[in-house]
This record gives structure tokens, sequence and C-alpha cells, in this order.
């Protein structure tokens, strides 16, 4: 397979919600095209950030119908086809493919895990067999699965396991891993950062492709600290680096998913209410991260560089 490398932001997309928890089709076109305008190479659908986990398959398949739909030609799409069941995620798999996706990706399971490295393989080959014709990205978040492997040991297999394997979306703090991961075999497979607080030490290592929530609200940040990388301006890429860690701390003081929909709520784009157990900041809540959110000039410096200033 000719593996393609990912360079840009890669939205890790919120799934939009009717106050009665339904999923709100009506939402995806000005949610994507918000993407679109502010600089998004591509989309991570029903991951963590959509909510995935928390869905039926038959909603994960209508939610992928209708992103694949409205961002064909517009935004690359790789689908999370995660599920406690392998045969769940094998058809979650096969539906992307046939929607047209260009991509799928799945975490390791989250109720009876994987016990080695070579059991998780086994795992991921049999949900990538399912759709042998497009890439494979494993998803490695060991912060939220608290699955530790030895991550080159588990590209070494998966090469030999998986043939549409395409490289890994690495969500994890230990940027030498994720560093050795870039260069394993040349550079041959696209590995995808997921840590949005390390978006510039990861760009100092070789990072092209990221996939993030905080992009969905505050990607003109980070296009602009990647400029500042690009044009060797390392001191004011650290300034802005800095501010907006300030920024993605304060949001994630909050539970996470919720302060970033609260956020984009404050930015004009309401996607209704999280998923049980997830639950929705209150108004009080609301208020008082907008304030800090103000106090930190998010908004003011949003602007500017949303404008090109």
């Amino acid at each position: 397979m000719n593996i393609e490398h990912s360079d840009g932001l890669i939205a890790a997309m919120f799934t939009p919600f009717h106050k009665d928890g339904s999923i709100n089709f009506n939402l995806f076109p000005p949610l994507i095209e918000h993407l679109v305008r502010t600089g998004h190479r591509g989309i991570f659908a029903c991951g963590t950030n959509g909510e995935g986990p928390s869905l039926t398959i038959e909603e994960r398949m209508s939610a992928v119908e209708a992103i694949v739909r409205e961002s064909r030609g517009k935004l690359k799409t790789i689908v999370h086809v995660g599920h406690a069941s392998i045969g769940e995620a094998q058809k979650l798999a096969r539906h992307a493919f046939e929607t047209g996706a260009d991509a799928i990706s799945s975490v390791a399971a989250f109720y009876f895990k994987p016990t080695s490295t070579a059991n998780l393989v086994d795992c991921m080959a049999q949900i990538a067999s399912a759709a042998p014709e497009m890439p494979f990205y494993y998803y490695h978040i060991p912060p939220l699965i608290n699955i530790r492997i030895d991550i080159l040991e588990f590209m070494r297999l998966a090469e030999q396991r998986i043939p549409n394997f395409a490289g890994v979306k690495f969500t994890d703090t230990a940027l030498w891993e994720f560093q050795s991961c870039i260069n394993y075999q040349n550079g041959k497979y696209d590995i995808l950062y997921g840590f949005d607080e390390n978006h510039l030490a990861a760009l100092s290592v070789g990072m092209k492709g990221a996939i993030g929530s905080t992009y969905c609200f505050a990607a003109p940040f980070y296009l602009e600290i990647r400029k500042l990388f690009a044009n060797g301006e390392l001191n004011k890429a650290r300034e802005l680096m800095q501010k907006t860690v300030d920024i993605v701390l304060k949001v994630v003081s909050y539970p996470p998913i919720p302060a970033q929909r609260a956020v984009m709520k404050m930015l004009g784009m309401d996607l209704g209410p999280c998923r049980l157990p997830l639950t929705p900041l209150s108004p009080r809540e609301e208020a008082a991260l907008k304030a800090e959110l103000e106090n930190l000039k998010f908004f003011e410096l949003l602007d500017q560089f949303s404008n090109g200033n």
C-alpha cells in the first residue's frame, strides 16, 4: 500500500446532539464548513471527542455517512471504528470503506484488554482485515485506555500482520517514542500526533500531521505556531505555544469534552449537550470559563490570528 503522509491539522470532531440526546444531523454541514474555513486538512470522526464509544453502531454509521457526504473533496476523513467487540468494529470498518471515508483507525479494546503487544496486533489485524482496501491507523492513547505497550514492537509486528497498516495516531506525552515512530523504517509510516499541549515540541522532533480536539476552536493558534516554527522564529513560537497551553489548561481544568463544547457555543456554534455519562457545564461554570478565557485574551487573539494579523 502506498502510504500518504499527512501534513497539517486534523480535527477530532465533535458529534452534535439535540437536547434529547439524538444526533443533530443539521449541524454537520456548518461544523464541517467551520473546520474548512479555519484551515484544517482533515477530520477524525467518532473518536474520543466525538463520543464514539457512547454511540450505537447504527448512530456511528449514520454520523459517518453525513460526515463523508459533507467533507468529500474538502477534508480527509479518518473514521474511528474501535469497539469492545471486534465483530462490531469490523462492521464499522467495512461501512466506512463502503461510505467513502479515506481511512480507519481503532483504539484497543477497553473492557477485556489485550494482554500483550502481540495480542493487541492480533486484534487490530482482525479489525483492519474488514476493510483491506483502505489505510488503517492504530489509535495509541495510553492515558485513556490505560494500556502500555512498546509501540515500536507494535509497529514491527503490525507491518507483518496488517497489510493495510498506514501508521499510528499517537496520543501520549512520550515524545521520544513518538520521534522513534516517525523515524521507523526511514519514515515509512504516517505518525499523527494527538497531544495538543505538546504541539511545538512535537514539531521539533519531526511532526507533520496532528489530530487534536482543541483545534476545533483554536486552529488559528496552532497554524500560527507552525508558521513561526517553519520560519525559524522560535522565540515567538515558544511564546505563543505557552499562551496556547495556558488556554488549553484552563479549558481542561473543567471536564474536558463538556468544556470544549462550551467554548464552541461561545464561538456561535451550539453543538448541544454531551452523552451520559458526560454532562454539560452548568451556566455558572460556562460563565466562569468564559471570563477566564477573556482574561487570557483568547477571543482577542483568536480574532487576530483568524484575520492573519
